[in-house]
């Protein structure tokens, strides 16, 4: 029995193969581009795309299992309906859906939405699956950290009450596991939703430590300054480049810092 992995030269469809792989499954993966794909060896690639219906057809047949995993896009809702779609139609009952947590208490932010409108289309499309509802990536401090070291800033705001972060390869390990379960159980499973968290709640201060600790000089945290980090990024995404490599993106993050090391006393 074959399980099909979308998403699978991601950040997190690729640990998912790995893992697949190290558990002796039969692993096939959709890419947009097989002879990039780089996975291990014994995965089959089979190209396609989520709004391809027909290439999706193709790469279903024999598949017993989905892992559907869909990126942050405007269009990632109309992605998972189709595969969906397809993936009933081909006879595939058994899911592992990859949503993102409290999907069900921010229905007002689209990501969330969207991923949630998506775990009740599964449950009232019958599917025998598990929705795994990561929290906040660690991976993600991976982005910011040229603004880190040149700057002397942690910028995201996550504030004083924290986030259990949790690690991309540990997203792809449960999710490994979850499929695996799954597609070896002698029966279909009741559905059932999965919370993923890190084993410790980070503050934005404490993130900022990790980061002095680490780095061997002190790391700020700007406190809650949702409007300076907005600020920030907004000038980013207008000039579609890092802040600190935009005209202008280095004297903001001057004052974002300066702004930290005031509120810190300094």
């Amino acid at each position: 029995m074959t399980i099909l992995v979308t998403g699978a030269t991601g950040t997190i469809g690729r640990h998912v193969v790995e893992q697949l792989v190290k558990r002796g499954a039969d692993v096939r993966a959709l890419a947009r581009d097989p002879a990039e794909a780089n996975l291990p060896a014994g995965v089959t690639v089979v190209q396609g795309d989520l709004l391809d219906v027909d290439s999706l057809r193709s790469a279903f047949k024999g598949v017993s299992t989905l892992f559907l995993l869909n990126a942050v896009v405007p269009d990632e809702f109309t992605q998972a309906l189709i595969a969906l779609n397809v993936a009933r139609e081909a006879g595939v009952e058994r899911v592992v859906y990859l949503s993102v947590i409290h999907s069900d208490r921010y229905v007002k932010v689209p990501h969330f939405a969207g991923k949630f409108g998506v775990e009740r289309m599964i449950e009232q499309m019958g599917f025998h699956a598990t929705i795994l509802r990561p929290a906040y990536f660690m991976n993600n401090d991976v982005t910011i950290k040229d603004v880190v070291t040149g700057y002397g800033i942690y910028p995201m705001p996550i504030g004083s009450r924290g986030l259990a972060m949790i690690d991309a390869r540990d997203i792809g390990e449960i999710a490994a596991v979850e499929l695996i379960r799954r597609e070896r159980a002698a029966a279909p499973l009741a559905l059932d939703r999965i919370n993923l968290v890190g084993p410790e709640t980070l503050t934005g201060a404490k993130a900022a430590a990790v980061w002095s600790e680490v780095l061997g000089r002190t790391i700020a945290y700007p406190g809650d300054d949702t409007a300076g980090f907005e600020d920030i990024s907004a000038w980013s995404d207008r000039c579609h480049r890092p802040p600190d490599r935009q005209p202008g993106g280095g004297a903001r993050l001057r004052r974002y810092r300066a702004g930290a090391f005031r509120r810190k006393g300094k």
